[in-house]
């Protein structure tokens, strides 16, 4: 059995959510999963098969908890399979997408030690109760279950009978 931590940052729980399916996923296809807020890791992250990190993008820039954690454990997450998922833009646009790809690019450029075995960006959401009557919400959860799916083929060799394909979210061309 593969052992996963799923660390995520998070503003207004949009983040957890996400989390919480890729731990979900793993889960029903045979892993052990832990999915914790990347404030509450105190312990190495080595004994693990595979780190998933997440955290939304807002103003242009990563959740600087995820950089945190990136620092704090950057000897750690040399020796272990790292992957990378970010919400990103509220807007179902092409530029909207497009401009969060390179914003998260740009974020993981700042890590050039960080390799990620698979990088994932998925449609934000708005907090509840912002004075609108309904709720924008970009995730799609099966592109979730998807990518979640094919990284555990690719990285962790588990069930690759359920991988999609490559990638997930809008293209970063």
């Amino acid at each position: 059995m593969s052992a996963i931590l799923v660390v995520y940052a998070t503003r207004n729980g949009s983040t957890r959510e996400v989390a919480e399916a890729i731990g979900a996923v793993a889960l029903a296809e045979g892993a052990d999963i832990e999915v914790v807020p990347v404030h509450a890791v105190g312990a190495p992250v080595t004994g693990t098969d595979l780190v998933v990190l997440g955290a939304p993008i807002y103003s242009g820039r990563w959740h600087r908890d995820a950089h945190r954690f990136l620092k704090r454990h950057r000897r750690e997450l040399a020796g272990v399979p790292v992957a990378v998922f970010a919400l990103g833009p509220r807007r179902d646009e092409e530029e909207a997408w497009q401009r969060s790809w390179a914003q998260l690019h740009r974020a993981l450029a700042k890590r050039s030690w960080l390799r990620p075995v698979s990088v994932g960006l998925f449609g934000g959401a708005d907090p509840a109760g912002r004075g609108r009557a309904t709720r924008r919400d970009l995730r799609d959860w099966s592109v979730i279950g998807a990518w979640t799916r094919n990284l555990l083929a690719s990285a962790l060799r588990i069930d690759p009978a359920h991988a999609p394909g490559p990638g997930a979210g809008r293209p970063s061309s």
